[in-house]
């Protein structure tokens, strides 16, 4: 039975190491035989524990003297290279950061090891998690096990990669322009993008550091999964407050007031024509269409709707960022590692916001901010009548592989199609990325946005969406050239 284990989702583990079923040793000798089967072919994982098995005898023994245990006890998961694990480097996709350990564990980690979740290693992210694919020059390219030749979505695509081949049920991620939701439905896999202050976050240099403003106010530690199910169940772990993040809000639960019908979804396939939005290909359009469909079917109330605050919210996100990341010395940073690769990236990224905005003034940063506040009401108001809104994961299929390396006109059309995942994070709200259709290759996503702490109204609309495509996980690693 060992060698299938791996194919079980996070609840039925956890229920079975639990009640004796199986043990937490063959969980984990069943995910690490995975690993070594698929990891050399996807390259999810940069950094593998060696310590994993010898963790899962000791959850055995917990086990064995009936001592409690929590909600994760045993069950193998993966972390990502970017987040603080104490004694170990934050590399964040750069080689030249190995040489410094982390002097603390991030509060999302510690509360997934609080609950009882083993570690397997860390995942892959692109140079400074800044590109919508996983690839590095030290630790080279992630594959997307769909198709090799195409982005696997970034910056947590060796998290959706992982989970994806059936390395673990749960990866842990995080989301500032899409980097949960992005990967998660390329991957023909689920994520969840929680609302800003719901899990806590830390990301600094050490416990004296601060943490950048458009990081505290757009990014969030999120999971991902192959199952509606498992991403509740890592939501309520993760979600335990720190103190070393003051604005993280103590729920117990996951709804406000979900589960009251019918529900209401606005779809948008088109956020307007904005710098930085704008209406996507035929086939993408038609994947939110498809699952809206499938929605209504279920009893919701469907309805296609123009929005253009989400378009002017995904060009506000690119100047604002692109103006702080610019004041913070980024670029010099990143001159500084001699990374080829993401120093060209970033060069046509800066082009395309240069491009659109100009030079911006502190007047004009500080007015951003202003007017991203009135976006967050307006939003809001529209969303007492929709709760939930349904829109492409892109506005593209997954790209080939380097095509964010091609010009800066390529880098812009990518960055237009990318509106749904740079607008939700500049407006603190939850998403759920989700694979909805394949025809062939990688998968076809959507996303589910829902109002500020109703995670559990959007797990409940992904449930419906995941039993109707045929896209089936674990999945063998597709081979490439």
């Amino acid at each position: 039975m060992s060698e299938e284990l791996w194919r079980w989702s996070a609840e039925r583990t956890a229920r079975s190491i639990r009640t004796g079923e199986v043990s937490a040793a063959e969980v984990v000798t069943a995910a690490m035989a995975r690993l070594e089967a698929t990891n050399g072919v996807s390259n999810a994982f940069g950094e593998i524990a060696d310590d994993a098995l010898d963790k899962a005898k000791e959850a055995d023994e917990v086990i064995a003297r009936g001592d409690p245990v929590g909600p994760l006890h045993g069950v193998p998961v993966a972390f990502k290279l970017n987040t603080d694990l104490a004694g170990h480097p934050t590399p964040d996709g750069v080689a030249e950061y190995l040489r410094h350990p982390a002097p603390e564990t991030a509060p999302v980690i510690a509360n997934l090891q609080a609950a009882g979740a083993i570690s397997l290693g860390r995942t892959n992210c692109p140079s400074f998690s800044l590109r919508w694919s996983t690839q590095s020059e030290h630790w080279g390219v992630t594959r997307n096990p769909w198709d090799s030749a195409v982005t696997p979505g970034g910056s947590s695509g060796g998290a959706a990669v992982a989970v994806a081949t059936g390395i673990v049920p749960i990866a842990h991620g995080n989301d500032f322009g899409g980097s949960v939701r992005y990967p998660a439905a390329v991957c023909g896999v689920v994520g969840i993008r929680p609302t800003v202050g719901r899990v806590p976050i830390w990301h600094a240099a050490g416990p004296g550091a601060g943490m950048a403003l458009s990081v505290s106010g757009f990014a969030v530690e999120g999971s991902i999964a192959r199952t509606i199910g498992d991403l509740r169940l890592a939501l309520r772990v993760m979600q335990a407050p720190d103190p070393r993040d003051p604005i993280t809000v103590p729920l117990d639960s996951l709804g406000r007031d979900a589960g009251r019908a019918p529900r209401r979804v606005a779809i948008v396939t088109d956020p307007g024509r904005h710098p930085f939005a704008g209406p996507g290909l035929p086939e993408t359009t038609d994947a939110v269409r498809t699952a809206g469909a499938w929605l209504a079917e279920a009893g919701y109330q469907v309805e296609e709707v123009e929005l253009p605050i989400l378009g002017e919210a995904a060009t506000l996100w690119w100047k604002l960022v692109m103006t702080e990341l610019h004041v913070i010395g980024l670029a010099s940073e990143i001159e500084r590692v001699e990374e080829t690769e993401i120093s060209r990236a970033f060069g046509l990224m800066r082009a395309v916001a240069d491009d659109a905005f100009g030079e911006v003034s502190f007047a004009d940063f500080l007015a951003g901010w202003d007017r991203r506040h009135l976006l967050r009401r307006q939003l809001s108001e529209f969303m007492a009548d929709f709760p939930i809104l349904l829109l492409p994961n892109s506005g593209e299929p997954p790209f080939p592989l380097g095509q964010d390396l091609e010009s800066v006109d390529r880098m812009r059309e990518l960055a237009i199609h990318q509106w749904p995942n740079t607008a939700v994070p500049l407006l603190a709200l939850p998403g759920l990325g989700i694979g909805a259709v394949t025809r062939g290759g990688a998968p076809l996503g959507v996303q589910l946005i829902g109002r500020a702490f109703d995670e559990e109204t959007l797990f409940q609309a992904g449930e419906v969406i995941e039993k109707r495509p045929g896209i089936t996980t674990p999945i063998d690693p597709a081979h490439h050239g």
